[in-house]
């Protein structure tokens, strides 16, 4: 009876892309110098089930390079070939042919044969070279135990499938091989690899990102996000109840209040557990980056070791996707900015080779991660003499953080020549902007030869909030808790009028500009100045402001419901809730009214 296989595609690609992340965290783990002989089988068995899944599909372009792969990784695990910096290389060459072959597969992309053609050709003349060195040097075989126990396993073929005959064709074997080989490598290849270790981009993590694999089931994100909406529903439907249920006379309806009581906390537990589904452990994102780091490193002639942190903390699946980008241009702006070359690392008494860490933790609601290098640090009066020629407002006095805050101006760069790195002053900005879209924080600090940190704050996922409900009128509003500092009824003598008709509140000394929440939104205020109402001071990195409201109401955790999806976009509002009381209130988008504000005072 025929089987129609189409309907297990997805968890074959899901699975075979899993593989090839393993098989680039494996190969850049691998110490070239002495190579683990157990990662050398774990990587050999991990193009063996790609081979084996792909031939059951019927996906022979993966099999043709996959068999090569396995081929060679034979000779090495066996002993008969010694692996190179090249080998690696070539072997990392061939992990992004197969993810591009497989992306081809699955969203019908198109794949660039001729590099497919290119890879093939290189592991071919590796492989048949191997093979040569193999049978002359039989009588003086190396590693019998660890070949033994290898060539036990090839023949049991894992119980699945038949042995693939050679596949068609001749192998390069002429100076024309070697030319292809060449063109897949970067010089710093191509010689001999005599450097200490570390090797350049070797990566080294904590031990708590390799725990033991946990069972999981394949959930679409669709029913997910599905769940968390109802659960979301459920927490606004109790709130309604406990607000109902603050009438009702505890001693005529004990048994009522003490069943909402039981439900509330239900709720919350239920609501924790179902947004831990959307959370995803860090290395997910980490994970990207060792193979980033070798690649960058290696280009610029720098020798770099990249150590990842808290791996296993956990962040919503929607950050998650949305931090790779921000992150991906910090590492490389610390390998090419931060990060000397060796040369001048050892004039400054540092080992030649720089240390890069990306770590992450849990501070409260929020996961703080740091991207920190021990390179040279910010330059503070390159910075200062680059923002002079650009027309920017800027003097000696200036602190430190705020001379750290120019290099994410729009253009900002102190780079002397553009390259395909960087140079461009596009990027600091960038990088900003996601992070405060993402209600996050960016921090930086730099020490002159030591090197530079820098902080990145967000919080833990975007569907719940922490918030304080504010009046405004007849209207409430919710401020996003993260940004607020504190809230007082001000006196008259600290309020002061600018030229302009700005407003100015005296704060300990500091002068911070008021914002009339009620102008903003066009709602009839029901204190008439400030002195007679409430001033909320929020802060986002070094700028803050005061917001003037009528009344605090109290702290809550809410539901984000995403208001262009059911409605528009709506100016300084960043979603909307359902309160207690079942009315919609609107988030007020604290991080633009900032923004704004920074530009306002700049001019």
């Amino acid at each position: 009876m025929a089987i129609d296989t189409s309907q297990f595609f997805q968890i074959f690609f899901d699975e075979t892309e899993e593989l090839l992340q393993q098989l680039e965290a494996l190969l850049l783990d691998l110490d070239i110098q002495a190579p683990d002989v157990e990662s050398l089988h774990a990587i050999f068995r991990i193009a063996h089930s790609i081979k084996g899944n792909a031939a059951t599909f019927g996906f022979s372009d993966l099999t043709d390079i996959t068999h090569v792969m396995e081929s060679l990784l034979d000779e090495f695990r066996h002993g008969h070939l010694c692996l190179t910096e090249l080998h690696r290389h070539l072997m990392l060459e061939a992990k992004d042919v197969l993810k591009m072959q497989l992306d081809g597969l699955q969203h019908e992309r198109p794949v660039d044969s001729e590099r497919v053609q290119q890879v093939r050709a290189a592991l071919d003349a590796q492989w048949l070279r191997a093979s040569s060195q193999s049978k002359a040097a039989a009588a003086a075989a190396v590693l019998p135990v660890v070949a033994a126990a290898a060539q036990e396993e090839e023949d049991l073929g894992y119980g699945f499938f038949e042995p693939l005959d050679d596949l068609p064709g001749a192998a390069p074997t002429s100076a024309g091989a070697e030319a292809t080989e060449a063109a897949l490598l970067p010089a710093a290849a191509l010689g001999p690899v005599s450097a200490p270790e570390p090797a350049p981009g070797s990566a080294r993590r904590d031990n708590g990102s390799h725990g033991p694999e946990a069972s999981t089931i394949r959930v679409n994100i669709d029913k997910v996000d599905q769940l968390i909406n109802l659960v979301g529903e459920l927490v606004i439907t109790q709130a309604m109840i406990s607000a109902c249920s603050k009438d009702l006379d505890p001693a005529l309806h004990e048994k009522l209040v003490n069943g909402i009581e039981h439900l509330s906390r239900n709720t919350r537990d239920l609501q924790d557990s179902v947004m831990s589904i959307r959370m995803m452990p860090m290395d997910f994102v980490f994970s990207r980056f060792p193979r980033l780091v070798h690649e960058l490193s290696s280009k610029l002639g720098k020798r770099v070791e990249f150590v990842t942190e808290g791996g296993a903390t956990e962040l919503d699946k929607g950050l998650i996707e949305k931090i790779v980008d921000p992150l991906t241009h910090l590492v490389r702006n610390s390998v090419d900015h931060g990060i000397e070359a060796p040369a001048l690392r050892l004039q400054s008494g540092k080992s030649e080779t720089g240390l890069l860490r990306l770590s992450a933790m849990h501070q409260g609601s929020h996961i703080v991660i740091e991207v920190s290098d021990d390179g040279g640090g910010l330059d503070r009066e390159k910075i200062l003499r680059k923002a002079n020629s650009s027309g920017l407002a800027v003097s000696p006095e200036m602190s430190d953080e705020e001379v750290w805050q120019l290099i994410c101006l729009p253009g900002f760069s102190t780079a002397e020549t553009v390259t395909d790195v960087s140079g461009r002053g596009v990027g600091m900005d960038v990088v900003r902007r996601n992070i405060t879209s993402l209600g996050g924080t960016l921090g930086i600090k730099s020490l002159a030869g030591q090197g530079t940190r820098i902080t990145i704050s967000l919080p833990l996922t975007l569907a719940i909030l922490d918030g304080i409900s504010v009046r405004v009128g007849g209207e409430i509003y919710i401020l996003p808790l993260s940004y607020v500092i504190e809230s007082f009824q001000p006196e008259r003598k600290d309020l002061h009028h600018l030229s302009g008709d700005g407003l100015v509140i005296r704060v300990r000394g500091e002068y911070l500009p008021v914002l009339a929440l009620h102008e903003l939104f066009g709602v009839t205020p029901q204190s008439q100045e400030p002195s007679s109402g409430i001033l909320v001071v929020v802060q986002m990195e070094s700028r803050k402001a005061a917001l003037w409201i009528d009344e605090v109401i109290g702290q809550h955790q809410i539901v984000v419901k995403n208001l262009e999806t059911h409605y528009r976009k709506v100016p300084n509002i960043s979603g909307a809730t359902i309160l207690w009381d079942g009315s919609v209130s609107l988030i007020v988008d604290v991080a633009h009214l900032l923004g704004q504000q920074r530009s306002l005072a700049g001019t």
